[in-house]
Formats: structure tokens, C-alpha cells, sequence
């Protein structure tokens, strides 16, 4: 018999265990589907060889590698960019807090850490030469 307080968490447990259960099922299952797959497979075809793109088929050979330097460019796009993101937001409700002297000052306190981590996180890839397109 299960006690009346811990009785109230079965529901959740059984879920919990139907999701662990259906998990470990699904993940089994496509291992055995892929070893019958790949086991039955008596020739591969031509088409699963070359790179897709655009649905045409491929006239020249494999394009030329961009280098690092592009996807440290978009790496830095993409970070910088969803810090401004959440920077937007703040500064809307920080210029209505501006009414309020007596609140306006923490939520500027608040923002001191996250402004300060991209400051230093612009300074560390300045530093760094991430900037620097010629290195």
C-alpha cells in the first residue's frame, strides 16, 4: 500500500517510466532497422555518393573549403547579435524606469553583469585578433 502522500506523484512516475520505456524503444529499434538495412543493402547506388544541391546534378568538382575565418565571422555575428536581443528589451523598460527614481537604479545594477560580460567578451576577440582579417 502506498502511502496518501506519495500517492499523488504516481501518475507522474508512471509517465516518467512511459518515456523512459518509449525512448529506450525507439532508440533500439533504429539501431536493429539500420543494421537490417545495411546488412540486406547489396549495392549502393551512384547517387548516394555525390553531394546534393539544388537538385542539379553536379557539372565541376567539389567547391573550394571557406576558411575558419568566415564561421568565426558568423559565430561572432550570431553571439553579438543575441546579446543586442535581450540589450533591446532592457533598455525599453529602463527608459520607463527612468520615471521612477527609486527603481531605476536596480534595474540598472542588474543589467551591470551582462553588459560587462559582452564588454569584455567584445575586448577578449579584439585581443584575440578575431577582428583582424588580413592574420
Amino acid at each position: 500500500m502506498v502511502p496518501m502522500q506519495l500517492e499523488q506523484y504516481l501518475p507522474v512516475l508512471m509517465l516518467l517510466l512511459l518515456a523512459i520505456a518509449f525512448t529506450a524503444f525507439m532508440l533500439i529499434s533504429s539501431v536493429v532497422v539500420g543494421r537490417l538495412a545495411n546488412r540486406y543493402r547489396l549495392h549502393r547506388a551512384r547517387s548516394k555518393d555525390i553531394p546534393y544541391e539544388c537538385g542539379m546534378i553536379p557539372v565541376m568538382g567539389q567547391s573550394t573549403r571557406l576558411t575558419v575565418k568566415f564561421y568565426l565571422v558568423a559565430l561572432l555575428f550570431i553571439l553579438f547579435d543575441i546579446e543586442v536581443v535581450f540589450l533591446y528589451p532592457w533598455a525599453v523598460v529602463y527608459r520607463e524606469m527612468l520615471e521612477h527614481p527609486a527603481t531605476h537604479h536596480m534595474i540598472l545594477l542588474a543589467m551591470l553583469p551582462f553588459l560587462a560580460l559582452l564588454f569584455f567578451g567584445f575586448l577578449y576577440e579584439l585581443k584575440k585578433g578575431g577582428f583582424n582579417w588580413r592574420e
